[in-house]
């Protein structure tokens, strides 16, 4: 948490109604003269974690504004969120059990909210990661003024539900991650076959996880660090081209059949986003 006491990005807390349920998000506002696009941040299977407001401040710091709703708000003891659950592990479990449509009532909220925040420019992006980046491929076939979706190594949706997407969609996946990587050949058809954009890229050495373990301070396998930082610039030039479009377009992009590599590191991890240093973050 140190990093983000340190941010001198404003912060903020907001109650949303989702469901009719209120919902907490934090919100991220960058330090930038002229009105910025709005990013849905869906976190980790963990929750509401601070190294998910971390990437939200991260990407805030990028230029953007961010919401990372927090999906078990009302959940935990004591109708709390992800901060009132006594474990990591009971995080999980809740986070787990959640119902799709659920989650995207709660994401439709956050970008409902976001976008039209007056610093907003109007145009909206999802990412997510892990869990979270299932759930913003999910949230991709279910919500239409979405200008792109960044998948950070989570599954996808159905080939039915693929069919429903208008926006293109940029996979971040790790070398070392057979669970998520097995689903690869099988999307990249499917999306092809349905007219749709993915452009994915997969970043050999590196373990599922990497946008956590490339900054955590006792991660010891390089892949992951570098993974980190070239995933995270191909997000940021491909936000930058989304800045540069008028409100209300997708932002076009031509389908890549080959799915891309980029070497990272020989160095394999067998680490997940499970076992990462929740601490310091």
């Amino acid at each position: 948490m140190k990093k983000l006491d340190a941010s001198p990005r404003h912060h903020e807390y907001v109650t949303l109604q989702a469901g009719g349920k209120p919902i907490q998000a934090f919100v991220v506002y960058p330090e930038v003269k002229n009105k910025a696009t709005a990013v849905v941040l869906i976190p980790e299977i963990f929750g509401l974690s601070a190294w998910a407001k971390t990437m939200a401040d991260d990407l805030a710091a990028a230029g953007y504004v961010v919401i990372a709703p927090d999906v078990l708000s009302g959940m935990g003891p004591n109708g709390g969120g992800t901060d009132s659950f006594a474990s990591m592990d009971a995080v999980t479990k809740a986070v787990s059990g959640l119902d799709n449509e659920v989650v995207m009532a709660d994401l439709d909220a956050a970008a409902d909210y976001i976008k039209k925040v007056p610093a907003a420019s109007g145009k909206l992006a999802v990412t997510g990661f892990c869990w979270g980046g299932g759930k913003s491929f999910a949230f991709a076939t279910h919500r239409k003024d979405l200008s792109a979706a960044f998948v950070f190594y989570g599954p996808p949706p159905s080939d039915a539900d693929m069919a429903k997407i208008n926006v293109p969609i940029y996979g971040f996946y790790a070398g070392n991650d057979a669970r998520i990587n097995a689903t690869l050949p099988a999307t990249v058809t499917a999306m092809k076959t349905a007219g749709k954009t993915f452009e994915q890229v997969t970043y050999d050495g590196a373990g599922h996880g990497f946008m956590r373990a490339g900054v955590d301070p006792t991660n010891t396998v390089d892949g992951n660090k570098t993974a980190r930082e070239q995933g995270f610039a191909r997000m940021k030039a491909e936000l930058a081209k989304i800045d540069k479009m008028p409100a209300g377009k997708p932002h076009a992009a031509l389908y890549s059949p080959v799915p891309r590599k980029k070497p990272v590191s020989a160095k394999a991890s067998a680490m997940q986003c499970h076992d990462m240093n929740m601490s310091g973050m």
